[in-house]
């Protein structure tokens, strides 16, 4: 391996889930654009897919829907009620801790919601080897109001002037959250209101986490073995504080 190649991979798994536009936008060959105004008839009908980690940021989009660098992505930002983006219990293929959800009463979550074609859902699903699809149903979510009145797709709320949905698919972990002296760990990249649970970087979960099971490798080794390995499931409960 390559001295850029290590560099690519810690810097993908350190700097999850990446920076993403805190706004709507069209995503369009790696590159988030403004949301066509004045286009809505052009837009065919479309399911909805949440999106809290990283399936919002433009970079891992790009990497995502390769094979489709020319077809649009509508992404529109919303607010999740009743949950908290935290993380799950395991580390991916690409050597970050990756998130999940976890219902917070009290909590709102800033989250996306995609809007992806059929061939473009195929390829993030594909992506998901360690998530289950899941129907979120009875939830409160919020989406920017501006971007509705831009988009149609297939779950637009029919009722004048509003913008929350009560159900959506999404990718929720088969490993389920991972426990810090028994309570979830927040992303303290994700900004909730009314968060209720302690939260960490992802250097310091890494940390943490090659502390647990890897003690006598250094974070960079731990990240680069991991990778290698395709990931690491079932993450056992680390210790505080």
């Amino acid at each position: 391996m390559t001295r850029s190649q290590r560099d690519e991979i810690l810097e993908r798994a350190l700097t999850y889930p990446y920076a993403v536009p805190e706004r709507s936008f069209l995503y369009l060959a790696g590159e988030a654009l403004e949301l066509p105004d004045g286009r809505r008839s052009r837009w065919p009908a479309r399911e909805p897919l949440l999106a809290y980690g990283a399936n919002a940021a433009p970079a891992a989009l790009a990497r995502k829907l390769a094979p489709l660098p020319d077809v649009p992505l509508p992404v529109i930002r919303g607010e999740l009620r009743g949950f908290d983006v935290v993380y799950s219990a395991h580390v991916s293929p690409y050597g970050a801790v990756p998130a999940t959800l976890h219902e917070s009463p009290g909590t709102a979550a800033p989250v996306y919601v995609l809007l992806p074609t059929a061939e473009q859902r195929a390829p993030l699903a594909a992506s998901e080897p360690n998530y289950e699809p899941t129907r979120l149903s009875g939830i409160e979510l919020r989406l920017d109001p501006a971007a509705v009145e831009i988009v149609a797709f297939a779950a637009t709320p029919s009722a004048p002037g509003s913008a929350s949905l009560s159900a959506i698919d999404a990718f929720l972990s088969r490993h389920g959250c991972l426990s810090l002296a028994g309570s979830p760990v927040a992303l303290a990249a994700i900004r909730a209101l009314g968060r209720s649970f302690g939260e960490l970087d992802e250097p310091a979960v890494l940390e943490r986490v090659r502390a647990h099971h890897s003690p006598e490798r250094d974070l960079e080794s731990f990240v680069l073995a991991c990778a290698a390995a395709g990931g690491l499931s079932a993450l056992s409960e680390l210790r505080g504080p």
